[in-house]
């Protein structure tokens, strides 16, 4: 066992362990909030789930305007400083969450933490792409899912644990732990910007960006990740509405809620390498359906679900098609990805979160003050249904491209 582990260890630079100790930290602190914010927020303010899912969409719609930012910066000036301004100031804005006591203040935290975000998020993943070559990336990316998901499995509980005594002690722990990883990456990682990148102009914000013309180009990443987008909708409907609704719905206290998180995150410990080893053999394509369709199922099971381990059962549902789509998806953009585009490209990657966490919220909010809480979950299996229809048509069309290429 031991020299499996130290194979393992060997097999990957030193650089990308402390990514992937930093994306655990990262993951751990931000998990510690985000499932719980909603909650937080209408116990502070008196108003209906709509308005109050509008900060999230918020959140994401300054998110998306930055992510068109941060992967030209990340190609421009590197991915190093990047990740370091996103970190702080994300800490900076759970800080601050302390004091929020309106709806406008905590709009201004949103706009804040929404600017974050993508910072981080593209700095990473474009210097993960960097360090690791082609044939290793889905295993890297398998990897440092694991390193996430160890943070998601511990810290909803944790959070859970310490709102129930205070929200401020989350909020302060979370900020500590997001500075801490800043000065990890300020004194001890590297910058790795190609150097042809480094001297390639490239227009950060234009009418016109030249990068993402060419990008666009790419007939079938632009349909996977439009396609990818409208389904990534339900993600946003589990991990930022589901537990507003099982709290308000049944009463399930945000202690106990954290235990369902915490499941998605072991399950994707002990589970992820090896889903990983069986779906690499088969096409991205394919894989990034099956898991789009598991996702389909769980989210609309929660349409039946009347307590803990109903909602229990509907993650355990959506944790397998993660397992399956969320390490495929990022290796397929990586290896699509021209070295001096990288940043462009895991930056509209990472625009499906931004958005769905932007129309995910308010949709679900809509459709329940209209037509009741449950309806959240018949409508997210629509809008998956429509996602996982339109990526088989994708995977056939692609398959017949390269039979005919052959």
């Amino acid at each position: 066992m031991l020299t499996k582990l130290k194979t393992i260890f060997l097999k990957y630079p030193k650089q990308f362990w402390l990514l992937f100790s930093g994306m655990f930290i990262a993951m751990l602190t931000g998990t510690m909030i985000w499932p719980l914010l909603l909650i937080y927020v209408s116990k502070r303010l008196s108003m209906p789930l709509t308005q109050i899912a509008s900060l999230m969409t918020i959140n994401a719609v300054v998110g998306v305007a930055f992510t068109f930012v941060a992967g030209p910066l990340a190609d421009k000036i590197g991915r190093k400083w990047i990740m370091v301004v996103g970190l702080i100031v994300n800490a900076s804005g759970y800080l601050f969450m302390m004091w929020a006591d309106s709806y406008a203040y905590f709009a201004i935290l949103m706009v804040v933490t929404g600017f974050s975000n993508p910072l981080f998020r593209v700095g990473a993943d474009a210097m993960l792409t960097d360090i690791i070559p082609e044939k290793q990336r889905l295993d890297a990316f398998a990897l440092t899912r694991m390193a996430k998901n160890v943070g998601v499995s511990m810290g909803p509980a944790i959070g859970g644990i310490l709102a129930g005594i205070s929200y401020n002690i989350s909020f302060i722990t979370a900020a500590s732990g997001m500075a801490f990883f800043s000065i990890i990456v300020i004194f001890f990682v590297k910058e790795t910007l190609p150097r042809k990148a480094k001297g390639a102009p490239t227009i950060i914000i234009s009418s016109e960006p030249q990068g993402y013309r060419e990008m666009f180009k790419d007939k079938e990443f632009v349909s996977m990740i439009s396609l990818y987008t409208l389904g990534w909708i339900l993600v946003a409907l589990i991990w930022i509405l589901l537990p507003v609704y099982a709290n308000q719905q049944y009463g399930i206290p945000e202690n106990q809620y954290g235990l369902i998180p915490a499941a998605n995150g072991l399950m994707v410990i002990f589970f992820q390498v090896l889903v990983t080893k069986r779906t690499k053999h088969f096409s991205p394509l394919s894989m990034i359906t099956l898991g789009m369709f598991l996702y389909t199922l769980g989210t609309g099971s929660v349409a039946f679900s009347t307590g803990f381990f109903g909602f229990l059962l509907s993650i355990i549902i959506v944790t397998i098609g993660e397992l399956i789509i969320v390490p495929t998806s990022s290796a397929y953009v990586a290896n699509r990805a021209h070295p001096e585009m990288r940043g462009r490209y895991m930056g509209i990657y990472n625009f499906s979160w931004s958005f769905a966490r932007g129309v995910g919220p308010l949709l679900g909010g809509f459709l329940s003050d209209s037509f009741g809480p449950v309806s959240i979950w018949y409508g997210g299996f629509i809008i998956g249904t429509l996602s996982s229809f339109g990526l088989l048509l994708l995977t056939i069309q692609s398959r017949r491209r390269e039979a005919s290429t052959l």
